[in-house]
């Protein structure tokens, strides 16, 4: 059933990360209807992403979506965000944005 679980691509604001979780339909209807799941429970049903994402809506026209965010620059193996990582990845999203090729981002 995981491997017929879709992922987008991440996204983001000025503070947070996002993207979204497309279960199969089926999977779907066995979940909570009106509430959030906790970390346990959704990597209990297979989905498989790195620390930090939280459940944090829920998309009613489209119960079988999971929508995540995250606080830009969280360490994927902790969990725990981290203030240079943050500024590295705003400063980076802008540069993107701006056209700006990768080997200009802060790091590379």
């Amino acid at each position: 059933m995981a491997s017929r679980i879709e992922y987008s691509e991440k996204y983001c604001d000025e503070t947070n990360e996002y993207r979204h979780v497309i279960l199969p339909k089926d999977l779907a209807k066995q979940l909570p209807k009106n509430r959030l799941l906790s970390e346990s429970e959704w990597r209990g049903i297979g989905v498989q992403q790195s620390r930090g994402w939280v459940h944090y809506a829920l998309h009613r026209p489209e119960p079988h979506i999971l929508l995540f965010r995250r606080p830009l620059g969280t360490d994927p193996q902790t969990g725990v965000p981290d203030p240079e990582l943050a500024r590295r990845a705003i400063e980076d999203e802008y540069k993107g944005q701006m056209g700006l090729p990768p080997h200009m981002y802060v790091g590379n």
